[in-house]
């Protein structure tokens, strides 16, 4: 396998060896639980990976129309579409595109009933499966900017609003409250979700649980969450199950590796400077906020040497510290920041023109190979 400084950063490195290990645990709580388990890419949409993926999983989840267009092109024609808010000039396009489709509230559903019925009359082998969002108000995410289900959230509708009956034609309920959360978590929503809406279920054909069941973490507890899928199926065998995971697909598969181009002290604070940033590169460092592995680094002690690193941006906030080295870091030095392959190349911005990171991929022969360099040109054409 090539060493970090063979190739040049700042570089996204993603591990085949890791995804596969990822794929393989999620096919197989899929199987052994009789759910359908179905990629989200609002985690991750590097699209050169997806052949990888297909091997595993044929279903993606969409929540918007270029979403939509990248699963059905790389994963196969079963999407899962849900979007806040269509309009007259988007309905259209998610119904070709789309094999279930969600709405966000009774209003949206009851403006594009019509459109979803004609489409079906004109599309009987190929028909949309309608559903509706749910809120269960059972909130498990510490992270409001991550929790759908605080007060007032405009996700979802719920059982009050509904009252007695569904909407006439509605097929699916759709419930989404975790966000990189546990099997107990799901279990705490999941029995909420039945006690208020579970007099709905005998009119419904299927039910998605959302995304969040980070079931590849090292603690996860995998055999509990195929218990309670089991047991819902038990208990409501007609049922269709569908998660729609996004972090669990791509969970330590990759880092984004970097090199030390300067080290500033100022007030006692050594701050080390990358080639790459936390505000474009890795924005979920500061909005969460979270502190990334790095692997180079260590616990620290007496002896140890402390730095912030700081990203290669004009904005002032784009640092993140501070961690712990054995050596003094210097310029040349290459930093590995651990696990960047879920919600970072995705949420990546071009702001101050900073140079993208390459993304390549480690294959499980230990060959390298570069996926995507970036240029001037996408700097360029991203603004106009």
């Amino acid at each position: 396998m090539a060493e970090n400084k063979e190739f040049p950063t700042p570089v996204f490195m993603i591990y085949e060896d890791r995804l596969r290990r990822n794929l393989e645990l999620i096919s197989d709580v899929a199987r052994r639980a009789g759910v359908n388990i179905i990629m989200a890419f609002k985690a991750n949409a590097v699209w050169k990976t997806f052949p990888i993926i297909k091997e595993y999983c044929k279903g993606s989840t969409a929540s918007s129309i270029n979403e939509m267009k990248l699963g059905r092109e790389f994963l196969g024609d079963d999407v899962h579409t849900y979007c806040p808010a269509y309009t007259d000039e988007t309905i259209g396009e998610y119904l070709d595109g789309s094999t279930h489709i969600t709405f966000n509230s009774i209003s949206q559903f009851e403006r594009f009933k019509d459109r979803v019925d004609e489409y079906n009359r004109q599309h009987t082998e190929s028909r949309v499966s309608p559903g509706l969002r749910v809120n269960p108000h059972c909130s498990v995410i510490e992270t409001d900017l991550y929790n759908p289900a605080l007060p007032g959230s405009r996700f979802g509708v719920t059982a009050e609003k509904i009252g007695d009956h569904l909407p006439k034609g509605i097929e699916g309920l759709h419930f989404h409250q975790l966000c990189e959360s546990n099997s107990y978590d799901l279990e705490k929503v999941l029995n909420a979700f039945i006690e208020q809406f579970g007099k709905y279920l005998p009119d419904v054909k299927w039910v998605n649980m959302g995304g969040g069941h980070l079931m590849t973490r090292k603690d996860y507890d995998v055999e509990h969450l195929i218990s309670i899928l089991k047991k819902f199926k038990e208990q409501f065998p007609w049922l269709d199950v569908i998660l729609e995971p996004g972090s669990a697909f791509t969970w330590q598969t990759g880092d984004l590796i970097t090199t030390v181009v300067d080290v500033v002290d100022n007030d006692g604070i050594k701050t080390a400077i990358i080639d790459a940033s936390f505000a474009c590169h890795m924005p979920d460092t500061l909005e969460m906020p979270y502190m990334p592995s790095i692997k180079e680094s260590v616990e620290p002690t007496p002896e140890s040497h402390i730095y912030r690193l700081g990203g290669n941006s004009c904005l002032s906030g784009d640092y993140k510290g501070d961690w712990a080295f054995k050596e003094p870091l210097k310029p040349g030095d290459r930093l590995t920041l651990e696990d960047m392959n879920h919600y970072t190349t995705v949420k990546t911005t071009m702001f101050n023109g900073i140079h993208h990171p390459d993304i390549s991929i480690t294959h499980s022969d230990g060959t390298v190979e570069l996926l995507r360099r970036f240029d001037y040109d996408d700097y360029k054409n991203r603004m106009c």
